[in-house]
Order: C-alpha cells, then sequence, then structure tokens
C-alpha cells in the first residue's frame, strides 16, 4: 500500500460547494487511512478543501510549490510541510516522485494539464501509480468521452483505458488509489 496519495484539483475558490465537499471528504478519508496527501499545496479551492479535510482527520499535507507562489503567499497554512521547487514542472515532476497514486478532482486547464501529463507518463512506463479520477457530479465526462473517441478512432490502444480508473464518489477513489492488484498495474517504472 502507498503511503502518499498525490491530488490534483482546482485552485478557485468560486465553485458549486458540491465539489468542495467531495474534496474535503477525499482529503479526509486520505488522512483516517494514515496517508499522506500531496497537492500543490495552494490556498484556495479543492486543495484547500482537501488538505483541510486531511488535517481535520489527522493526516499529515504536503504542499508543493513553485518559489514564486511561496513568494506571493498562495501556500495554505495547514500544510505540515511545504517543498519549494523552482518552477512548475520541477513541482509537477516532485508530486508524482513522491506519491504512489494520484486523483484528480475537477479542475481547470492546470488540473487537466497534471491528469494527461501523469496518465502520458504512466503510458510511457515513467509513473506506476495509480491514477484515479474522481468523477464528482460527472464533471469529467466530456473528457472520458474524448478519450474513449481516441481509442475508437485509433490515435490510442484499447489497453490504454487501464491507465487510469473513474470514481463516483470519494470513498471509490481512496479504494481505488490504495489497490495494489498486479492487473491494476501493468506499466511498471517510476519516475527519476
Amino acid at each position: 500500500m502507498t503511503d502518499h496519495i498525490t491530488i490534483y484539483g482546482a485552485s478557485s475558490p468560486d465553485i458549486d460547494p458540491r465539489f468542495m465537499e467531495a474534496a474535503r471528504q477525499l482529503g479526509a478519508l486520505i488522512g483516517a487511512r494514515g496517508v499522506t496527501l500531496v497537492s500543490g499545496g495552494g490556498r484556495t479551492g479543492l486543495m484547500a478543501a482537501a488538505i483541510e479535510g486531511a488535517s481535520m482527520a489527522g493526516g499529515k499535507t504536503v504542499g508543493i510549490l513553485p518559489q514564486f507562489m511561496i513568494d506571493r503567499r498562495w501556500g495554505h497554512p495547514q500544510l505540515h510541510t511545504t517543498v519549494a521547487t523552482p518552477d512548475m514542472h520541477t513541482r509537477k515532476r516532485q508530486m508524482a516522485s513522491m506519491s504512489g497514486a494520484v486523483i484528480a478532482l475537477p479542475g481547470g486547464v492546470g488540473t487537466l494539464e497534471e491528469l494527461l501529463e501523469i496518465i502520458t507518463w504512466r503510458q510511457l512506463g515513467l509513473y506506476q501509480g495509480n491514477i484515479v479520477i474522481l468523477n464528482t457530479l460527472n464533471y469529467f465526462d466530456p473528457l472520458l468521452q474524448m478519450l474513449a473517441r481516441s481509442i475508437e478512432l485509433h490515435f490510442m490502444n484499447p489497453d490504454h483505458k487501464a491507465l487510469w480508473q473513474v470514481a463516483s464518489t470519494p470513498e471509490e477513489a481512496v479504494s481505488l488509489a490504495l489497490d495494489v492488484e498486479p492487473e491494476n498495474r501493468p506499466f511498471t517504472q517510476k519516475i527519476h
């Protein structure tokens, strides 16, 4: 079982409160399992809700922030550990290398970019952890349809569907993230 789960999610605070509640529940479930929550460390949005949920459940949180974000005081005050990076690319690599699983919550272009990059890394054998898409309120349906279309039109191989899993609840997301069954881990190299 992994002892660190990385989450990706929106930093926007102006979203439906049901997304915030799902993120807070996810953080609490991760914290209650004794798993460290790794994130971009933001003080707003779904990242903040997950950090607060993990902290309230007694869990540990690590925020990976580029120095410019730390300088602007964008880091969440409840983080147990803050790791400074020189840039966004290093931030993403650090978040992946610290975790044995990734859960993507709804978000904007930054979240989508992180999710698609980690899927690509797993496809290339650069990441071996489970990748879970938490599809709160069916947010990711259009992306999942696009991925299915990519497979249908042969832009992706059918076996690439095994690169990620989809969860509809925070409980299911944590369960899938922590699943260590060999059939859920077809790609085995780790990022260096």
